[in-house]
């Protein structure tokens, strides 16, 4: 029984030396690569935008803008779902400039005059307790 438990003990060390020069040879033999750093900010969009720091692009305003400062939020109307993103708009004369959690790009509105509705192909902003969003005549948004 002595000379099992032994032998037992002496193979077990002999494995385990074995396994720990395998990976030191393999860490060893294989250089590793410099990590690269990560800078906050570096992340400019083809004009310029930082969206790290919150920005977009308007082509409204032609310049890149926090959407979630002087801006409309725009809420999903009542569909039953959960969303856990936001959507908003923003005014600049008769036009109307929409950044949509559902659209990678943004969609500009234009009205006739005051008091009408923005309007852009079937895209229609309507000035009711609030604003009102539709496509097609089915309301996707509202906002305050």
């Amino acid at each position: 029984m002595k000379k099992m438990f032994l032998f037992l003990i002496i193979a077990s060390a002999f494995s385990c030396g074995k396994k720990v020069s395998q990976e030191n040879k393999e860490n060893n033999s294989v250089p590793k690569e410099p990590q690269k750093e990560t800078v906050v900010g570096e992340d400019s969009d083809s004009h310029g935008c930082k969206a790290s720091a919150g920005y977009t692009w308007s082509e409204l305003k032609k310049e890149c803008i926090r959407v979630f400062e002087n801006s409309t939020r725009l809420n999903h109307a009542d569909d039953g779902k959960t969303y856990s993103t936001v959507s908003y708009v923003i005014f600049d004369g008769n036009k109307a400039e929409l950044f949509l959690d559902t659209q990678k790009e943004s969609i500009i509105l234009e009205r006739k005059s005051e008091g009408d509705s923005w309007v852009n192909g079937d895209w229609q902003l309507i000035p009711w307790k609030g604003y009102v969003l539709k496509k097609g005549g089915k309301i996707l948004y509202t906002g305050e």
